[in-house]
């Protein structure tokens, strides 16, 4: 199945099935792309565990060492934006890109998951733009202003379950309709059950928590105007539009 969430035109926000651009929740069928109905970030995580230098090409591309264990950093809730939505680059900055990523939501409470479990704690998949202000990411450790501000992540349209997410799957980024970056997730560094081995070691993550798995080379600079999708086969393709501050 795949899920999205919805905000209809009484104001109520419902999550429903979701087939071709739409949701069904409670009985009735909604058009996510009326101008009545919001479609909605899938999930509202309470943080976003983000893993660097997950595909070669993308760290050879920065002119990085690929790590010998992931490389984690956290969005917060306040960088979520719904599909759809514009992105506001953070003003006065030379270069800030697109990330496109294959993202997994967690559908119960994980803590010290083995490997061999993970795939339990997955409730499904998701794409996310990882919103990148390079200009800070380089001068700083920890990231939070290169990665943290408001709606730098970009997720949905909806949440796919495993059986319409093949093993492996296709990650595509095209921006005004050409293609930038394209991959799949034959390419990770790092499994899916090794980054929940990994991550769950150190902190819990909740339902509704999203992992970002990481983007492949051809990252590049967004500007003003700019209209940016991420396809992730089979869970639909999400959509948000890019203005300057």
């Amino acid at each position: 199945m795949r899920y999205a969430r919805i905000r209809d035109p009484a104001g109520t926000v419902r999550t429903g099935t979701y087939d071709d651009g739409v949701v069904t929740a409670a009985g009735e069928a909604f058009d996510a792309a009326d101008d009545d109905v919001d479609l909605l970030a899938p999930c509202e995580p309470s943080k976003i565990v983000c893993v660097g230098r997950n595909y070669a090409d993308h760290a050879e591309e920065l002119g990085n060492e690929v790590p010998d264990r992931p490389l984690l950093f956290l969005k917060p809730p306040n960088s979520v934006a719904d599909p759809h939505s514009t992105v506001t680059l953070p003003a006065g900055k030379e270069r800030v890109d697109h990330e496109a990523e294959i993202a997994f939501v967690i559908g119960e409470q994980a803590r010290n998951v083995a490997a061999e479990d993970a795939m339990d704690y997955v409730a499904g998949f998701t794409c996310l733009d990882d919103v990148s202000n390079r200009d800070d990411q380089n001068q700083e450790q920890n990231w939070v202003r290169g990665k943290a501000f408001d709606g730098s992540a970009p997720i949905g349209p909806c949440i796919a379950d495993s059986e319409h997410v093949p093993a492996d799957a296709g990650v595509e980024l095209r921006v005004n309709g050409e293609t930038k970056q394209s991959s799949s997730r034959d390419y990770f560094m790092f499994s899916i059950p090794e980054l929940v081995e990994e991550i769950t070691t150190y902190l819990t993550l909740e339902s509704g928590d999203v992992v970002a798995t990481g983007t492949p080379a051809g990252v590049g600079p967004l500007s003003d105007g700019d209209r940016v999708e991420i396809e992730v086969e089979g869970v639909g393709v999400l959509e948000h539009d890019v203005r300057q501050a």
